[in-house]
């Protein structure tokens, strides 16, 4: 049985990205408005999955895990950019978010799209000019890939696309799939774009800062892909059975939307079911990379997709 300690290693990585988002932010005036609007979300904790994603893939790739600290505070960015504007009243309107109010209700709803824009842009900016904020970073060419990756991720046939899928999911049921089977296959891709492209990428970023080879990127891709669908089931289940002072957010409120949830549509135990399969896919998937020191090195990775469906928030 595994000794490895999960709960040290994500403390240790949370310090390591925060101190480094920290540093980011260091270079802007925190008296400005738009800063601390930015600075209040990004900052409000989150358990920083993704960026522990990519830390972890270099890692379990033999490379210094530093070199996918830029990519890492760059997909934090962009995720809690999306977490701003997802909670925003045009969209899921939620007050509380990671146990703090959300941006629009601290500051403003014009103050929180625009700290949104700002994460996204800015993390952009720290990617392609990492030298006053990184002691290690990829060199040029590696970077423009990782900037080609993660924008793709993040938008219109990525992240952006999953956000508009789920709304259209949620104001347009007429649009539906009215088959079970075609409605299950419709809400895995939405969450493949909504959720699963950003831990996809996390995971591509630590592989391409570390020079992956094409089998290394295959199997991590299939690891990724799994993990990131069921990190998804278990949000759903979360937001039915999960304890709003734990996850410091409203619980309920996808069947108070009439959303379609993987629960909605296999019930709780189908979905718990259905995400320890996909898991047990995603070690596969790096059972399947044969590379001496990897099986060691891959610890971290395989921690992680047993967290992603045994956590609480």
């Amino acid at each position: 049985m595994s000794t490895f300690d999960l709960s040290g290693y994500l403390l240790r990585n949370r310090k390591l990205i925060d101190e480094a988002l920290i540093n980011v932010f260091d270079e802007l005036d925190p008296q400005r408005e738009l800063v601390q609007a930015m600075m209040h979300s990004l900052m409000a904790g989150g358990k920083r999955v993704r960026p522990a994603l990519a830390l972890a893939t270099a890692h379990a790739l033999g490379a210094d895990p530093l070199i996918a600290l830029p990519a890492s505070c760059a997909i934090e960015m962009i995720h809690t950019y999306s977490l701003i504007h997802d909670d925003l009243p045009g969209m899921d309107d939620d007050d509380l978010r990671r146990g703090v109010p959300t941006c629009h209700k601290q500051f403003s709803e014009a103050t929180a799209i625009l700290a949104g824009d700002g994460l996204l842009t800015h993390a952009f900016h720290i990617l392609a000019a990492p030298g006053s904020c990184f002691k290690v970073f990829p060199d040029a060419e590696t970077r423009l890939i990782l900037v080609k990756k993660i924008s793709a991720a993040a938008g219109i046939n990525g992240m952006v696309e999953g956000q508009m899928l789920d709304m259209q999911a949620e104001k347009k049921p007429e649009d539906l799939p009215a088959d079970s089977a075609d409605a299950l296959a419709h809400l895995k891709k939405i969450h493949r774009h909504k959720t699963g492209a950003m831990i996809e990428v996390s995971v591509a970023s630590g592989a391409i800062s570390a020079g992956a080879n094409k089998e290394a990127l295959n199997a991590l891709g299939t690891y990724a892909q799994n993990i990131g669908l069921a990190f998804q089931v278990m949000d759903d289940i979360l937001n039915v059975e999960g304890d709003p002072k734990v996850m410091g957010k409203a619980v309920g409120t996808d069947a108070l939307h009439d959303k379609m949830t993987f629960p909605a549509l296999l019930g709780l135990e189908g979905s718990k079911d259905f995400s320890k399969q996909l898991v047990a896919n995603a070690l596969a998937a790096l059972d399947s990379y044969k590379e001496k020191e990897f099986k060691e090195k891959s610890e971290p990775l395989r921690a992680i997709a047993g967290y992603i469906i045994n956590r609480n928030r």
